[in-house]
C-alpha cells in the first residue's frame, strides 16, 4: 500500500453552533459522506460526531450521536457501492430495518448490513457505534451463504466479535496506519475476524486462527499487560487464565515475534518508568516509588536492567532533563 492508501475524516457538530447542526449534517454529511438522510430522533441538543479512517478494501467509522433517525432511500443508494458493513453498537440502542428484517440495537451486540439495499434505523439515547466496512465479494469468499446474516444479531458474548473491537482499536493510532505493510496486514486481519464472528468457512477460519485471530489475540494480550504493568505478580500463567488460552499459546504469540512474555513485559515496564522520569511533573517522587509503582519489587534487578536497556542510570536520566539535554 502507498502512503496515499488511507484517509482520515473528522465530522463534529460539536464545532458548530446548535442552530447550525441540524442543517450541516442533512446538507454535507449526510447525503454526500454517509449517502443518508438524518435528524433529530426527539427535541433537544443535537450532537453527532464521526471519525473515519479509509484504506483499500476497509473502512472504519466510530459514530457518537444523540437520538438521530437515519434513511437511506433508493436516490441515496450509491451505484457500484459493494460493501457491507458490520456495526456493533459499543453503547445506546435503537432498531433498524433492511431486507425485510428488523433488529433492535443492544449494546455490545452486532449484525451484518447491506450498502445495496435501503434501510431505516432509529438510534435512541447518546450512542458509540462502530462500523467496519469491507468489500462484498472479500465475504462472499469467506463465509458461505453470508447474506443470510444480514441484520442477523450477534451476541455480545461472542469472543470473535470482542476480538475484532479490541484490534480495530490499532486504527486509533494513526501512526500505525503510515506503515504500508503493516497496513495492508491490518486490513487482512479485520477481513478475517470478520468472517470469523459470522461464521468462516474451514478453509477460511483455519486461514483466520492463523492470522487475524492470532494477531488479535496478541493484540489484547499485550493490551492488557500494559493495562497491569502495576501490578508485580503479573505472569504468563495469570493473563492466559484471563484469554481463556493456556501460557504455552500465550508464549507462542510472542515467539512469533521473536521475543517471550517475561522479555515484553520488562521491556514496557521500564519505558514506562523512562517516560515518568522524562516528566517534569513527577520530579517530586523518589525513582524508588516510581519503578515500585511500575511493578518492579527488586530495585538492584530495575536498575540493572534500567542501565542495561538506556545505558545510563535512573538518576543520569532524570538529572539529564533537569539540564534540558535529554
Amino acid at each position: 500500500m502507498a502512503a496515499s492508501d488511507f484517509a482520515v475524516m473528522r465530522f463534529s457538530t460539536g464545532t458548530l453552533p446548535e442552530r447550525q447542526r441540524v442543517a450541516m449534517m442533512r446538507e454535507f454529511y449526510g447525503p454526500l459522506v454517509a449517502r443518508v438522510d438524518a435528524k433529530p430522533a426527539t427535541e433537544g441538543p443535537f450532537f453527532f460526531e464521526a471519525t473515519a479512517r479509509a484504506l483499500p478494501g476497509l473502512t472504519v467509522v466510530n459514530l457518537v450521536s444523540s437520538p438521530v433517525h437515519l434513511r437511506r432511500d433508493r436516490m441515496l443508494l450509491a451505484n457500484g457501492d459493494d460493501r457491507v458493513t458490520l456495526s456493533i453498537t459499543l453503547s445506546g440502542g435503537g432498531r433498524i430495518a433492511q431486507v425485510g428484517r428488523e433488529l433492535a440495537r443492544t449494546a455490545g451486540s452486532g449484525f451484518l448490513c447491506s450498502h445495496a439495499d435501503e434501510f431505516e434505523s432509529t438510534i435512541t439515547g447518546m450512542s458509540n457505534n462502530l462500523n467496519i466496512s469491507i468489500p462484498r465479494k472479500v465475504l462472499s469468499e469467506k463465509v458461505p451463504r453470508f447474506s443470510d446474516h444480514f441484520l442477523r444479531p450477534i451476541a455480545p458474548q461472542s469472543e470473535a466479535l470482542r476480538l475484532l473491537v479490541n484490534y480495530v482499536e490499532l486504527l486509533e493510532h494513526d501512526h500505525t496506519l503510515g506503515d504500508g505493510q503493516l497496513r495492508g496486514l491490518i486490513v487482512n486481519h479485520v477481513h478475517d475476524l470478520v468472517a470469523m464472528t459470522l461464521g468462516a468457512s474451514r478453509e477460511a477460519a483455519e486461514i483466520a486462527r492463523g492470522r487475524g485471530l492470532r494477531a488479535a489475540r496478541l493484540h489484547a494480550v499485550k493490551t492488557d499487560i500494559l493495562n497491569s504493568l502495576a501490578a508485580p505478580d503479573l505472569s504468563i500463567s495469570a493473563i492466559a487464565a484471563r484469554h481463556g488460552v493456556t501460557p504455552r499459546y500465550v508464549q507462542v504469540l510472542f515467539e512469533q515475534e521473536r521475543t517471550t512474555f517475561s522479555v515484553f513485559l520488562l521491556e514496557q515496564r521500564l519505558a514506562r518508568v523512562h517516560g515518568v522520569l522524562r516528566d517534569q511533573m513527577h520530579r517530586g517522587r523518589s525513582i524508588s516509588a516510581i519503578a515500585f509503582d511500575t511493578g518492579f519489587g527488586d530495585l538492584s534487578h530495575f536498575n540493572r536492567a534500567f542501565r542495561r536497556r538506556y545505558g545510563a542510570t535512573p538518576s543520569d536520566v532524570r538529572a539529564a532533563v533537569g539540564r534540558g539535554s535529554a
